[in-house]
């Protein structure tokens, strides 16, 4: 299932998947994967993601 609010939660920072890529420590790929439903992310991945972008777990990952 694509994550659509990850996706939304980026744009919204102006950021690309190659600058979030850069700032959690993985690659452009490994996001566009994430997003689009192709890659279930480690807990520890999810968490620097939502400190980049300023999102708890439920606001991006969880329902």
């Amino acid at each position: 299932m694509k994550n659509l609010r990850l996706k939304a939660a980026r744009a919204a920072l102006d950021l690309s998947q190659q600058a979030l890529a850069d700032r959690v420590g993985v690659s452009r790929q490994t996001i566009n994967a994430i997003e689009n439903g192709d890659y279930n992310p480690t807990v520890n991945l999810c968490i620097a993601i939502c400190k980049v972008l300023g999102k708890t777990l439920d606001d991006l990952f969880w329902n």
